[in-house]
């Protein structure tokens, strides 16, 4: 059951033995988490390991210690602070592929490529960043051989041993996670005195060297692919994040990685997961059961590496899936709070009619692809103003259904849908990608698309489709680049793929409000960074600010 894992998580929390960083992130980040109860007291037997390995994953779901409306971090609103909200939204809000109704502060700013340093979202996800990856420092600084040996019994060394692998993987996304939105930052591993110097500045590439590095030891360090616990890690994630990571070196360093991209997105390939076929229609077709309330079974988990798990009773935030099913749906529209099943909605994101077009235009595809789920009743499809959420399409992705049809939310109005940080389609399109680039084989890419098409039009996946599917001379770099729209909208990918494709800020491609104005316009290169956020400097010395801030 998806809920296993974080029950040591609701135990840790009910104890209160979490780490507590104050607002200036770099300044604590070499600091031991204060704790109520010691760590001797904390790490007892293998069940206190899980307890705290627990917290790890949670800090990918969670806000805080007490509840949705707590909050780890301080400077921002708690639901807000949600790593995959505040991830997504880096991600997609930046995009041709979200907007947002809310005038919250610094939320506008982000769909229109005019943020600063002082911008409390970008300051938002870089403590939540850094955060993960104080507590994944500290967990690793209790998970020493010497320590392991010294606290558990022979037989649950090897265990811990992986949960440390577990601890090391999660740190290495969130690094990743730095590389890809702020390029540089500071630098702290469990190695680092506690209570010493101020952090390192590290550059892009020895950020890139350092997750490279440890990426690739978890691809052995792991457990097998597909044979851990649910919501936990394997191998294959591994595999996964080093493919993005050489799918995008070309950006991160100067130096394209698209062979070892192709590589390692073909050992996942390779590892056993499968694309799920099985439709719950009418409910959804084997595309949407991917993100139904219970993505957690068989078929959906199948293709899901790497779920981060949400459960409307046990793991509970205002971000993560809840912000992705509530805030897509009006709150004054019974039909549309029926279909995400919910009895709320908080009208605020919407997409553009670049993504609509994707699907709907000459040269994308047609009505028939079942991935293209928007919500037209009582929307316009031109945006005029930003903060009218009438304007834009719904975005029927993310439903708090199961595959009977069942709601989940109920009164609580909380998500069980599980968020796929990482899936087979996605690594099926990356070694798709790096083959249109020179490197890989193009006729195992071609029936890789093909695959993910003709599940795209209900079709079965082994028999070719003259509906579905596409020519090798049609599986061009830009074909790709708009099959992963189609496919992964709204899945925290659009953002670095725009970027990758040099399309993010320049003037040759546009889309509603790019730029601030409502048939968008190329913006300053510098946006394809983050700034460091003005507070950290000011509090580091160490530190320095990105080009043009």
């Amino acid at each position: 059951m998806k809920q296993v894992l974080f029950r040591g998580l609701t135990a840790l929390t009910l104890s209160t033995a979490l780490v507590s960083l104050s607002t200036s992130c770099t300044k604590d980040l070499d600091q031991t988490p204060k704790f109520e109860l010691t760590p001797d007291k904390v790490y007892v037997g293998l069940a206190g390991y899980k307890q705290v390995l627990a917290k790890l994953y949670g800090g990918f779901a969670l806000t805080g210690p007490s509840g949705p409306g707590s909050g780890d971090i301080s400077g921002i609103d708690a639901g807000t602070s949600d790593y995959i909200r505040q991830w997504w939204s880096a991600q997609e809000l930046t995009t041709d592929e979200a907007v947002i109704a809310w005038n919250d502060p610094g939320v506008q700013e982000w769909h229109r490529l005019n943020w600063d340093a002082s911008d409390p979202l970008t300051r938002g996800f870089y403590s939540r960043l850094y955060y993960e990856i104080a507590i994944c420092n500290e967990f690793l600084r209790e998970a020493t051989d010497d320590k392991l040996n010294s606290r558990l019994t022979s037989g649950e060394v090897e265990q811990a041993k992986l949960f440390r692998a577990e601890a090391r993987f999660l740190r290495a996304v969130a690094y990743y996670h730095v590389i890809d939105l702020f390029g540089n930052g500071p630098f702290v591993t469990e190695r680092d005195p506690v209570g010493g110097p101020l952090p390192v500045y590290n550059t892009r590439q020895q950020l890139y060297s350092f997750v490279e590095s440890e990426l690739t030891a978890l691809t052995t360090d792991l457990a097998p692919a597909r044979s851990n616990e649910y919501g936990r890690v394997d191998q294959a994630a591994a595999h996964g994040f080093l493919a993005r990571l050489y799918l995008n070196a070309a950006v991160y360093t100067g130096t394209p990685q698209y062979a070892k991209a192709a590589t390692e997105a073909k050992a996942v390939v390779d590892a056993g997961y499968t694309l799920s076929t099985t439709a719950a229609l009418p409910v959804a077709s084997a595309y949407g059961r991917l993100f139904l309330a219970d993505n957690n079974v068989t078929p959906a988990k199948n293709e899901i590496v790497w779920p981060v798990i949400f459960d409307v009773n046990n793991v509970q935030s205002y971000g993560g899936t809840t912000f992705l099913v509530n805030g897509a749906t009006d709150g004054a529209d019974a039909v549309w709070q029926r279909l995400v099943g919910q009895t709320t909605g908080w009208g605020g994101i919407r997409t553009t009619s670049a993504l609509f077009d994707k699907f709907f235009l000459a040269g994308g595809d047609t009505a028939k692809d079942r991935r293209g789920r928007f919500y037209t009743r009582g929307q316009t499809l031109a945006i005029n103003d930003l903060s009218q959420f009438k304007q834009g399409l719904g975005v029927l992705k993310y439903r708090n259904v199961n595959s009977a049809g069942a709601a989940q939310g109920a009164s609580l109005n909380f998500a069980s849908v599980d968020f796929p940080m990482l899936r087979l389609a996605d690594m099926m399109l990356v070694y798709a990608e790096a083959a249109t680039r020179g490197s890989g084989d193009r006729t195992i890419a071609l029936n890789y698309v093909n695959q993910i098409r003709r599940r795209a039009f209900g079709l079965p996946i082994a028999t070719p489709s003259a509906v579905a599917d596409i020519t090798d001379t049609q599986m061009t770099t830009d074909f790709i680049l708009d099959e992963r729209a189609r496919e992964l909208h709204w899945e925290g990918t659009r953002r670095t793929d725009l970027i990758r494709y040099g399309k993010f800020t320049d003037a040759t491609y546009v889309w509603p409000w790019k730029g601030g104005v409502a048939a968008g316009q190329g913006v300053d290169p510098k946006y394809r960074l983050f700034p460091l956020p003005a507070s950290d400097l000011t509090a580091n010395p160490n530190l320095r600010q990105n080009p043009g801030y």
